[in-house]
């Protein structure tokens, strides 16, 4: 089991190999390093993080165990509410009274759980937009290449996963926000299905479309994280009833899977370079010497399913944020600024007509799935590896070189673990989708995946260190 992960870090609690406080030690002493070359936190709680982990030592040394995540150190994307505060949303328009709301239905979950929350952790400006080195915030880079992005816009979370500066954390995902930068850093995210999971206390970007996530080294620890986070809330009309599930539970048993759909849409092929197209294709050649029977998908209505994600969330910022567009124009970083304002552009029939094309597409695309008894479906991540922060390939900043969006539309669970290197050593991500609720079975096939490659197990050498006892 990896060092890094919370599955052996659990288990090394429980052998007395080692405490919490040594755990939570370890990680600021890694922020200490890091942090400042890596741009991972906006704001730290190093106070009340050690306290948080005495107190969970002194519960195991008492009978108490809380489960998994009990004194496992996570960080909380700077979007999300905490009882610490602030939530900046790193941008310099943001109300800080706003934070005063304390936890949301998440943070009391994962507190209940045991867990210590380190911080709060970078994102871009309202979790949309680009970096931007014009305002007085960290700019998160990536620890396999501080020159290159670490995607967005769960920037932090993801970096500080990959570095070892704590053990899991929060991303959202309104069009690829926790997938993208876990392939860019080299890590496990998942987008589970929406309405699985609360998002009271987060700022919303396109409520009909975000998701928070779980992000980790390994899907078994993204599996104990959603344990904890699944399940309605009455503070969130989005969320949908469904009963109690333990996704740790039989995750190592073996399990027959049905065809697998390997995504062939000529726009997603076109998008994604050479390299990532072979890597892709080992990953799937790993999967089928497992036994797992591929066929090739064609996934009807793609384009307008990614196209209406960023067209709606676009509309729906631009609805949350109208008022404060007008009167704080210039305080928004430009590229935040311009990309909301876009929304403008969209009218309510628009949107009708994107819900609607959204709600045909989703059908079709689980019908289709039924006519060739289809389970999940593969796709890269995202079409090319990291990004530099000047003179990228526009082909790799292109939308169209995002995989991601589709699945928020059609809100289907959608996972992203670490599938081998590029020619320049940078991480690249696999992409495994489900149908609705069956969020147990996408996760199983990663963790599969993750049992016969070591590709999550990697760190960037350079920038990593690492929270296990020596």
């Amino acid at each position: 089991m990896e060092s890094n992960s919370i599955r052996q870090t659990a288990a090394d609690l429980r052998d007395g190999k080692t405490t919490s406080r040594e755990i939570v030690e370890r990680a600021l002493q890694a922020s200490d390093r890091l942090d400042p070359l890596l741009g991972t936190y906006i704001c730290r709680f190093d106070e009340t993080a050690l306290q948080a982990a005495e107190h969970a030592d002194n519960e195991l040394r008492s009978g108490t165990d809380r489960g998994p995540l009990h004194g496992i150190p996570l960080g909380i994307k700077d979007i999300i509410s905490t009882d610490e505060g602030p939530t900046s949303a790193q941008s310099l328009v943001q109300d800080p009274s706003w934070g005063d709301q304390g936890d949301g239905p998440l943070l009391r979950r994962l507190r209940d759980a045991g867990a210590v929350i380190m911080g709060k952790t970078t994102t871009m400006e309202y979790a949309i937009g680009l970096p931007d080195f014009e305002k007085p915030f960290p700019i998160p880079r990536n620890p396999w290449n501080s020159e290159r992005w670490t995607g967005g816009s769960s920037s932090g979370t993801a970096n500080g996963v990959a570095s070892g500066q704590f053990l899991g954390g929060l991303g959202t995902d309104t069009g690829g926000s926790v997938r993208l930068p876990a392939a860019y850093c080299g890590i496990t995210g998942f987008k589970q299905t929406f309405g699985l999971v609360p998002k009271s206390g987060c700022i919303p970007l396109g409520l009909s479309y975000d998701h928070i996530g779980p992000m980790a080294i390994s899907v078994w620890d993204c599996a104990a994280m959603l344990t904890v986070m699944a399940g309605d809330d009455p503070t969130d009309r989005t969320t949908v009833r469904k009963p109690s599930f333990d996704y740790v539970a039989g995750i190592d048993e073996h399990v027959e899977f049905g065809k697998v759909g390997v995504v062939t849409n000529r726009v997603l092929v076109e998008a994604s370079s050479e390299p990532m197209m072979a890597v892709f294709d080992d990953a799937v050649s790993d999967l089928g010497a497992a036994g797992i029977d591929f066929m090739q998908f064609e996934v009807p209505h793609y384009e307008a399913l990614h196209n209406g994600a960023f067209m709606a969330l676009q509309a729906e910022a631009f609805s949350w944020h109208r008022h404060q567009l007008r009167d704080k124009w210039s305080e928004y970083g430009r590229p935040t600024r311009l990309t909301i304002a876009q929304g403008a552009l969209i009218s309510a029939g628009d949107l009708v007509k994107i819900e609607r094309v959204r709600q045909i597409a989703r059908k079709a695309v689980l019908d289709q799935m039924d006519e060739l008894g289809v389970e999940m479906l593969l796709s890269p991540t995202t079409g090319y590896a990291a990004t530099p922060f000047q003179g990228a390939d526009r082909k790799a900043t292109s939308l169209t070189a995002m995989h991601t969006p589709a699945w928020n539309s059609t809100g289907f669970p959608a996972l992203s673990v670490p599938m081998g290197f590029d020619q320049d050593g940078l991480p690249c991500g696999l992409q495994i989708i489900g149908r609705p609720f069956k969020d147990d079975v996408v996760l199983r096939l990663g963790h599969l995946y993750q049992q016969l490659t070591d590709w999550h197990t990697r760190v960037p050498t350079e920038h990593a260190s690492s929270l296990s006892e020596d």
